[in-house]
């Protein structure tokens, strides 16, 4: 009986954390329709540090973060391999991770007009990694995911 207690309490949980848990506040509504007022099949979600507005764009997809006071914070669009700019793809070809299977590749527009690409790699299940580059091709950061 303990047990099955357990397991509903912790199906419940997992239920409410799932759950989008604040109302997207009208700050935040604003500000992306006047950022973005051709955007297409936008749907929201709440990260707790930011709200996070997935949509369509002249037929691309681009996800939007803002914090709660409707301030734009970034802006993410998925990208091919072939569609980095070639000083960023000439910097991943030098990295060492150059060998590795090109997963994902993400255009980041981030406030004061700066644009980073994150290119995420594989070279097993278990190895995996974002690479952040700069618009220069220089290598930001090369975090490990999960």
């Amino acid at each position: 009986m303990f047990f099955v207690t357990v397991l509903l309490s912790a199906v419940s949980f997992t239920q409410i954390v799932n759950a989008q848990i604040r109302k997207i506040p009208a700050e935040v509504t604003n500000a992306f329709s006047e950022k973005y007022d051709d955007a297409k099949n936008v749907e929201w979600k709440d990260n707790l540090t930011a709200f996070v507005a997935s949509f369509e764009r002249k037929g691309d997809k681009y996800e939007a973060k803002f914090n709660k006071k409707g301030e734009w914070q970034s802006t993410e669009k998925e990208l091919e391999i072939s569609d980095l700019p070639r000083k960023v793809n000439d910097g991943f070809e030098k990295s060492k991770y150059s060998e590795w299977e090109v997963k994902s590749v993400y255009e980041i527009e981030l406030p004061g007009d700066v644009t980073q690409y994150r290119v995420h790699v594989a070279k097993s299940d278990i190895q995996q990694k974002n690479l952040l580059f700069n618009d220069k091709g220089k290598l930001l950061k090369d975090n490990l995911t999960l």
